[in-house]
């Protein structure tokens, strides 16, 4: 998930036009990390995104979108994948750079803006969005959707899991089936694959919030 710590212009959004959550709380993403684990936080790897992996749903370069502390990142590249992950939060980077530091596993993390990743001059094989999309209102969705598409060939795969809006105990933002099919069509540039009802895991629900998980091909 998103966030930043300014830059030296004592602007705390770094120049980027603050997000919608952002603007809705008045600080920026990179605020959660600095008292503690942010809330969504889980401290490890989204089981979700274990099984992904665990079925080979990862191949080639994979971009962590919006990679918080590193988790699932480095649960991938730990299976020797190479991997970028990028933030906007900087204490999520650092935090991020040291455990992979720490464990030994080769993982890249980068500031970058989810809606504008042009700049990154990459392309990817995969795609992992894990509580990123769900953090975009209805007119920064279309733009982040372009900026995927930027940096990924047709016949990649992207892996959506966001809030669900089904169900009890609710995440923040959550998602509705109709939003995602709305959101990822083939004149953006995606055409979706499944879409299955999961949870995610955070430090504020006990067995996890109901989500969606989503695998989205390139076209």
């Amino acid at each position: 998930m998103p966030g930043q710590q300014g830059d030296r212009t004592g602007d705390p959004f770094g120049g980027r036009r603050p997000t919608s959550h952002e603007r809705s709380t008045g600080l920026p993403w990179d605020a959660s990390y600095l008292d503690g684990p942010a809330p969504w936080d889980a401290g490890s790897p989204q089981p979700a995104v274990v099984r992904v992996a665990a079925e080979g749903g990862f191949t080639g370069s994979v971009l962590d979108a919006g990679c918080g502390t590193g988790e699932n990142a480095l649960h991938i590249a730990a299976l020797g994948l190479p991997v970028l992950g990028f933030d906007v939060a900087e204490t999520a980077l650092e935090t991020a750079r040291q455990k992979a530091a720490d464990r030994g596993i080769d993982a890249e993390f980068i500031t970058a803006d989810a809606l504008d990743l042009g700049g990154i001059g990459r392309k990817f094989d995969t795609v992992l969005d894990c509580g990123l999309f769900h953090t975009f209102d209805a007119e920064e969705r279309d733009p982040y959707i372009a900026s995927l598409a930027a940096v990924t060939d047709p016949g990649a795969t992207l892996h959506v899991l966001c809030f669900s809006d089904e169900g009890p105990d609710l995440g923040p933002h959550p998602v509705g089936l109709e939003e995602l099919n709305t959101a990822f069509t083939p004149t953006s540039g995606w055409s979706i694959a499944a879409i299955v009802p999961d949870r995610i895991e955070t430090r504020f629900h006990d067995h996890g919030a109901p989500a969606w998980l989503a695998t989205i091909d390139r076209v």
